[in-house]
């Protein structure tokens, strides 16, 4: 191949359509937690700081899951964002209600769908 031709190696990422329509929706309402809507008291800082080590430390989680946004406000925790799927949405959903102090959990998590 020369430099003028073109070349059909083109990577998935580029073919594949982006669309992230839903998530724009869901980030644009005002009622959605937010993390600068995460509690600086000390308990639910403690809370939050052992979900994330929870996550991090589960090795059957995807790198998705690990990033999901969690906000903890007088004990009730909101989970935010993308995971694989519906297992990984329950599991996440467990560790968190086993979590000393958590006194509800508010899971918006989201099944990644592929195209």
């Amino acid at each position: 191949m020369t430099a003028c031709e073109r070349s059909d190696n083109r990577s998935r990422s580029v073919e594949q359509d982006v669309d992230n329509t839903g998530q724009n929706v869901r980030d644009r309402d005002m009622n959605a937690k937010t993390p600068f809507d995460q509690s600086e008291s000390q308990s639910d800082l403690d809370i939050t700081q052992k979900i994330r080590r929870a996550l991090m430390d589960d090795d059957s989680l995807s790198v998705n899951a690990k990033n999901i946004k969690i906000m903890t406000n007088n004990g009730v925790v909101t989970l935010r964002g993308p995971v694989e799927n519906s297992n990984e949405r329950d599991s996440i959903a467990r560790k968190v209600k086993d979590i000393s102090g958590v006194k509800r959990v508010d899971n918006q998590l989201e099944v990644k769908t592929n195209r």
